[in-house]
């Protein structure tokens, strides 16, 4: 119980009750505005200048900032950061080069292309455009499945030429075919997957990456770096595979990789391990003193050009057989428009594809944007991306979004606009204009090293997991599950079902949804949960009743039933028991057995009527009474009472019921016409209903789905649940209305009355079609 006494934080409020239809009349609503398809478009175009302007600027945002640019405060640390992030864009590139399946060069321009474009369209200050390892596997899947080896076998004759025998021929690969096949399906994708950010942006359906939660992403990405491990084992350890896409593609890879063991490159194990630990020593250094560090080291630079030394001087490719890259031309390739013919074997997995290159990306810029107070615009990221890989991909680019650490690299250096990411552009072009053969002495053992000890981020994602199991459960199991159909069924379609399965859980979420009774917290006008709370107080004859989910067709089914197990009775059993206790008194009553006395109901014997000496004594005055007419003679029948007749009728506890809507954000039309029918089981058999916290624009849906009637009207709303309480408790303390328990029925001695059902058949037969008839099933 509350102290009686008030406190300092104690308040009173005094107020009428409120239903909703009173609250309205006193608090005059504003009527809705609705303008016309002309209206809006006058409004949009009415100042077609600055309408003009303000389209302009939102389409190429840099017109926005760059007029703005601090030079002197800004661009010392934009320099230094661009020429820091070039370089490891150049070294990323030809790295994720390998995830694509394509030579190294193109890695170069897929850190080239796509920055000049985004530099003009983008809104993110801090991201540093170019290849992602996620993306880059996903791309290569694709090029692996369409340009795999034995599509580009031919053979080499290895006997005298003019005695060519089939069993004397061995097959090769074509190599330049391979290599322009594989580069023409990594473009065309890139095309396609910018075409539809494209689209995506201009319909502005940016919003649809919310629908890949962090937890599905979280998932995703460390089932990505998973794969994207075992797909650089075989390039450390230099031993030849097949190529392995689809479902359990990773066993097949690591059979392979086991079967060829005996055939590993020392030199290329030696280098590649060198470099796994090298790197992410250092990085974990760059991290721990990131704050004495003025600039990260960067470790990947160095790595790569003692690496390339190393190589060069000791001849590792003639002496050891290592794998290097042999290949790394200058200048660039020239444009080429995709395959068309190429477009329906890659729709589906350059859909997903653009979905998670624009959700890593948008999610790292969001990151930035709150830490330096800016906004991103995610409609306009869309379109940004989605023309830097047009662009890029008819430059012989691959797919291009943002890798968190280049991200982290070009905004720890001082980076603070896209200037940085333009000089890093520069960077890049110099490397490839003139830098780009120095690297050709590189092991891809090196580059395989420098790929993996970057996945060190994703997979501590790992430790999100236990987290999310204290957290939340079902945010959990989206987490394994989107993780475990990545790896098993492969990154397209493990995305593909772990957004199946998160959507599920959203279903099973509001199909069935938490639902409670709530009492009172004494003196107070506070309702909780009783399950909750020790000490709070269920209101005689009430019945309070809470759903915190949406109310349509997939939970209303569920509804009903918590409400029935909540009231504890079926308000459709109640009544067809009630009907048919009330058929039987009818024929009781027509046959004599009962007689109707002020009293009540009262069997015949117990009058003394069995006996025809006592006809005309006085007490058969009372029969006398009995047996007048319909308007003269009306009874009630108290159901809480014992019956004189043998029908088991359910025990009704409560006079009223309150639904408790406040949670409640929207009806369809099924769950309307099912609601409605509740609201009337619960008036015929007495029981008052009252809905209670619905908002307005609730209450309009309500009315556009005919909700309301005559027996259903718009009094059963009421503001709040205590508004409702109070108003219940009121009218039972004037006396209201008569005992809503009982039920008057009239003596009926002849048969010119009918009962409301005349038999259960029809009663049955009556319920049935209403409720197909909210199906749209009925006859």
């Amino acid at each position: 119980m509350m102290d009686e006494c008030f406190h300092e934080n104690d308040y009173l409020v005094s107020r009428p009750i409120y239903s909703n239809q009173i609250f309205d009349q006193v608090h005059e609503r504003r009527n809705q505005e609705t303008q016309s398809l002309q209206e809006r478009l006058s409004r949009t175009f009415g100042h077609t200048d600055k309408w003009a302007v303000q389209k302009v600027k939102g389409l190429l945002p840099i017109m926005e900032w760059l007029p703005k640019y601090p030079v002197k405060q800004w661009l010392p640390g934009d320099v230094v950061s661009g020429v820091t992030t070039g370089l490891v864009c150049c070294l990323q590139g030809v790295a994720y080069a390998l995830l694509t399946s394509v030579a190294p060069v193109y890695g170069l321009y897929s850190a080239f292309f796509p920055i000049l474009t985004y530099f003009v369209l983008g809104t993110s200050r801090h991201i540093s455009v170019g290849p992602f390892p996620v993306t880059c596997l996903m791309v290569g899947s694709v090029v692996l499945t369409l340009a795999p080896d034995e599509h580009f076998l031919r053979s080499v004759n290895m006997t005298d030429v003019n005695e060519t025998m089939v069993e004397d021929t061995l097959m090769e690969v074509d190599v330049e075919a391979r290599e322009a096949q594989r580069v023409m399906v990594a473009c065309t994708m890139t095309v396609l997957v910018g075409l539809m950010q494209v689209a995506m942006g201009l319909m502005q359906v940016g919003f649809l990456v919310r629908y890949l939660s962090d937890p599905l992403v979280g998932g995703f990405t460390t089932a990505a770096a998973f794969h994207v491990f075992i797909s650089q084992i075989k390039t450390i350890l230099s031993v030849p595979t097949h190529n392995h896409n689809g479902f359990f593609s990773f066993a097949y890879t690591l059979i392979d990789v086991g079967s060829n063991i005996n055939q590993a490159n020392m030199a290329d194990l030696i280098a590649g391990l060198l470099t796994i630990s090298i790197v992410m020593a250092v990085k974990e250094i760059n991290t721990k003193f990131q704050h004495k560090i003025p600039v990260p080291i960067p470790i990947e630079v160095i790595v790569t050009v003692i690496a390339s030394a190393i190589s060069h001087v000791m001849d590792l490719n003639s002496q050891y057989g290592a794998s290097i890259v042999h290949n790394l031309p200058r200048g660039f390739a020239s444009p080429q428009p995709p395959n068309i013919e190429l477009i329906g074997s890659i729709l589906g997995s350059s859909f997903s594809t653009a979905v998670v290159g624009y959700a890593v990306a948008v999610s790292v810029a969001k990151v930035y944007a709150a830490k330096h107070d800016y906004t991103v615009n995610g409609n306009q990221e869309l379109i940004a991306f989605g023309v830097s890989n047009i662009f890029g991909g008819c430059f012989s680019s691959f797919v291009a979004s943002t890798a968190l650490s280049r991200t982290a690299v070009q905004e720890s250096t001082g980076g603070k606009s896209q200037v940085a990411g333009l000089i890093s552009a520069v960077m890049v072009m110099i490397v490839i204009l003139a830098l780009g053969p120095f690297l050709q002495p590189l092991q891809k053992s090196v580059l395989a090293g420098i790929v993996i000890a970057n996945l060190k981020g994703m997979f501590l994602q790992i430790s999100e997991v236990p987290v999310l199991w204290r957290q939340n459960r079902t945010d959990c199991f989206i987490w394994i599950a989107s993780c475990l159909a990545s790896v098993v069924l492969g990154l397209d379609v493990g995305l593909l079902a772990g957004l199946v399965f998160e959507m599920g859980t959203v279903v099973v979420r509001t199909q069935f949804p938490s639902c409670a009774t709530l009492g009172n917290v004494p003196n107070t006008d506070i309702y909780k949960n009783m399950k909750d709370y020790k000490k709070v107080d269920e209101i005689p004859g009430v019945k309070i009743f809470k759903c915190n989910s949406p109310i349509y067709f997939a939970n209303i089914d569920y509804f009903k039933e918590k409400l029935r197990d909540e009231v504890g009775f079926d308000a459709v059993r109640v009544f067809k028991k009630r009907n048919k206790a009330l058929k039987k008194i009818h024929k009781l009553i027509k046959k004599g057995k009962l007689q109707v006395t002020e009293a009540g109901l009262v069997p015949v014997a117990s009058l003394g009527v069995e006996n025809k000496g006592f006809e005309n004594e006085p007490g058969h005055e009372m029969e006398k009474q009995a047996s007048k007419t319909d308007s003269e003679v009306k009874i009630q029948v108290d159901w809480t009472s014992e019956l004189p007749v043998s029908v088991s009728v359910p025990r009704v506890h409560i006079h009223s019921l309150v639904v408790d809507f406040s949670s409640v954000s929207f009806l369809d039309v099924v769950a309307a016409k099912s609601l409605k029918l509740v609201v009337k089981e619960f008036i015929r058999i007495g029981v008052s209903v009252y809905i209670a916290g619905c908002d307005g624009e609730l209450v309009r849906k309500m009315e556009a789905l005919s909700f309301f009637d005559e027996e259903v009207n718009r009094d059963l709303l009421f503001l709040s649940v205590h508004d409702a309480i109070l108003f219940i408790q009121h009218q039972n303390s004037i006396g209201y209305e008569d005992n809503p328990l009982a039920e008057k029925i009239s003596q009926l001695q002849d048969d010119k009355e009918p009962l409301p059902f005349t038999d259960d058949e029809d009663l049955i037969e009556t319920y049935d079609n209403q409720h197909l008839a909210i199906h749209g099933l009925s006859n």
